[in-house]
């Protein structure tokens, strides 16, 4: 039996269109998943982003939940640190109770983690030189150098948590994991004694996970909680095997899980042949670059204007790591790559994401894929 295969989707708003044509987009997408074949269909949250419109996953849950029948819905991933956790459960509690045994919520640390924290993670050019390795076939890439004003992009990212809401007080992450849970379990009980019930989610069967990029406190939550952990290889390829082991040493069985269970991403475009494929897959540079910049992600380029960006040494080296880890090719050959990352990361399920500038070239990939996957 082949491994599971799911998507997240960002809503992508491609160079030219709109926020309004990426959500219609979004929602056809997951009709079409559906008859695909696909396991999952979740969608990520992105503020202030110009070329990203899935904001709001809540809603867009509910509206994708109407708009198929059998699919399974949720988010990957809701930003937990900008909502009380009261909000989250009721929100998600609403449409699991709505639609009964298709919604997952999956949980973020953003706004739980210092922008200064955030900056840290892209190396300066004092940084030691990355150095790749290759694990049975996988390639792990070492983390990104940069000499971009770290100072610019931090003052970028403190002011976007300052209009999220950011907390500025330290709260465990792990602890706010909890409360989502005893709201939807009967109610959460206050360090004074009262029980606070929430109605809309109690009793509500939403999925919960909790996604994480490296060996830190969502992996950690998530072992200890023992709920199901989504690896991000998709957005830091060095730190994947990392954060799988800290997830299973850390993992107690719960009414949720006897054993760990482990999904991981990619990033992957498939087309009929190879050629056609890299260039869809083209302009995915020039669109992560604006990401590390903390700018957000631009709307996707055609893949005429990507040829037209001057790329020097000191912007390659900011995103080849995610440039070489992005899966493009056939069918044939995307699968077999998705098949090495289950194999050496130990997946249950893979979730891949895709963005291309035209919506057509975006659904014929997932539906090659899924194809090829299923035969």
């Amino acid at each position: 039996m082949a491994t599971p295969l799911s998507i997240l989707d960002l809503a992508p708003i491609a160079a030219g269109r709109t926020a309004g044509d990426a959500l219609r987009e979004t929602i056809e997408l997951a009709r079409r998943a559906e008859e695909f074949g696909y396991q999952r269909y979740w969608v990520a949250e992105h503020h202030f982003t110009p070329g990203v419109a899935a904001s709001a996953p809540p809603v867009l849950v509910a509206l994708i939940a109407s708009a198929t029948s059998r699919i399974r819905v949720g988010s990957g991933a809701v930003l937990l640190g900008y909502y009380p956790a009261v909000t989250v459960a009721e929100q998600f509690g609403t449409v699991a109770l709505a639609h009964p045994g298709r919604i997952d919520l999956g949980l973020g640390r953003s706004g739980l983690v210092k922008a200064a924290d955030l900056v840290k993670r892209f190396a300066s050019v004092s940084a030691p030189a990355a150095v790749d390795r290759v694990v049975d076939g996988l390639l792990i890439p070492g983390k990104p150098r940069s000499t971009l004003n770290r100072t610019e992009v931090l003052e970028r990212l403190e002011t976007n948590q300052r209009l999220l809401g950011a907390r500025d007080e330290k709260v465990d992450y792990g602890d706010h994991v909890r409360q989502v849970l005893a709201y939807f379990a009967g109610g959460h009980t206050h360090a004074d004694g009262r029980v606070f019930h929430a109605p809309a989610a109690e009793g509500a069967d939403a999925q919960v996970w909790v996604l994480g990029s490296g060996a830190g406190p969502s992996a950690q939550a998530a072992g200890e909680l023992g709920l199901p952990f989504t690896a991000n290889y998709h957005v830091s390829p060095s730190t994947v095997l990392e954060a799988v082991e800290a997830y299973r040493s850390a993992f107690v069985p719960s009414p949720a899980l006897a054993e760990p269970y482990v999904m991981v991403s990619a990033d992957v475009v498939v087309a009929e042949d190879g050629e056609t494929a890299r260039e869809l897959a083209s302009p995915y540079g020039q669109w992560v670059l604006s990401i590390r910049r903390g700018e957000g992600a631009i709307p996707f380029p055609s893949p005429r204007d990507a040829a037209e960006f001057e790329w020097t040494d000191e912007l390659r080296s900011l995103v080849a790591d995610r440039i070489a880890t992005q899966f493009v090719g056939t069918a044939a050959d995307v699968a077999e790559r998705l098949r090495t990352l289950q194999r050496v990361t130990g997946a249950d399920e893979l979730m891949v994401t895709t963005i291309t500038h035209e919506f057509a070239d975006r659904v014929r990939s997932f539906e090659l894929l899924a194809k090829e996957w299923g035969s």
